[in-house]
């Protein structure tokens, strides 16, 4: 039951705000939070594929509509988007067009965001070929540099959700400010090991994460600091450098609200995703 949603941006924001929502069954609570966080409604129409938020025209509204009718069909799309004095990047329109792709369709459990200029994508793949293949059409398709496309997908692979519930409860943790595991971070990637081995040959990425306190660029800088520290502690304990990938996306896919301790604790993390 796919489902596309667009929460509705504060009037006082001077850009077009439309955020797309996708689902197959019940969304995840980390998707769901965040959006409900975001002030956004999180309609429940079974089968159908729900178009909400703020355009700024009536020209705009019936575009998006018409490419998402065509998409998925007219028959499953409920209509509740608004129109609202904002004023949208050059040639917002058409971006947004480019990026209602057919390859959206083999994305599960997730959801497509677009505010202004910015594209957020998470949710699940069915492999790590269509994961890369959607981002790199959306890169393509937009070929602006003043868009960024932020990737939270994730592949519906066994060894992924193997990975996934082996760390659904657990923090590798370091010390405050810097890439420093902690003895309790160490404790964590020693129970990991033996999981680990079990995927020899396979190839996996390592991906730190932030809250967004501080800067962006010092985030990205420290979030791939941290990455490459778990990968140097695993390669230590015997897993192979060529099967680990890093990479370091500061604050920009957050799982909780930082506006609270807990949340911000939440989203200072280390993500393990699956390649190949």
């Amino acid at each position: 039951m796919p489902k596309l949603h667009l929460p509705p941006r504060r009037r006082t924001v001077p850009a077009a705000a439309v955020a797309l929502m996708l689902a197959v069954g019940a969304w995840p609570p980390s998707v769901r939070a965040q959006s409900e966080a975001a002030g956004a409604a999180v309609p429940r129409v079974a089968g159908k594929v729900v178009v909400s938020g703020v355009v700024p025209d009536e020209a705009t509204r019936a575009a998006i509509l018409a490419r998402v009718r065509e998409l998925y069909g007219a028959e499953r799309v409920v209509d509740q988007l608004g129109i609202d004095k904002l004023v949208a990047p050059p040639q917002w329109t058409q971006h947004v067009q480019r990026v209602l792709m057919p390859e959206l369709l083999q994305v599960s459990q997730g959801r497509l965001r677009i505010n202004g200029n910015v594209v957020e994508i998470d949710g699940r793949a069915e492999s790590e070929t269509v994961r890369q293949q959607l981002l790199d059409r959306m890169v393509t398709g937009l070929d602006n540099p003043t868009y960024t496309v932020r990737d939270g997908l994730r592949v519906s692979a066994p060894a992924q959700r193997v990975l996934d519930a082996a760390l659904a409860r657990r923090t590798i943790a370091f010390e405050p400010g810097n890439a420093r595991l902690t003895p309790l971070g160490m404790q964590v990637l020693d129970e990991l090991v033996p999981l680990l081995r079990q995927f020899s040959g396979r190839r996996f990425e390592v991906v730190g994460h932030t809250d967004d306190r501080g800067t962006r660029a010092a985030n990205l800088a420290l979030s791939a600091a941290r990455a490459a520290t778990v990968k140097a502690y695993l390669v230590g304990k015997g897993i192979a450098a060529q099967d680990i990938e890093t990479s370091g996306a500061g604050p920009d896919r957050p799982v909780a609200d930082n506006a609270s301790p807990e949340g911000r604790a939440r989203n200072r993390r280390i993500e393990f995703r699956v390649l190949a």
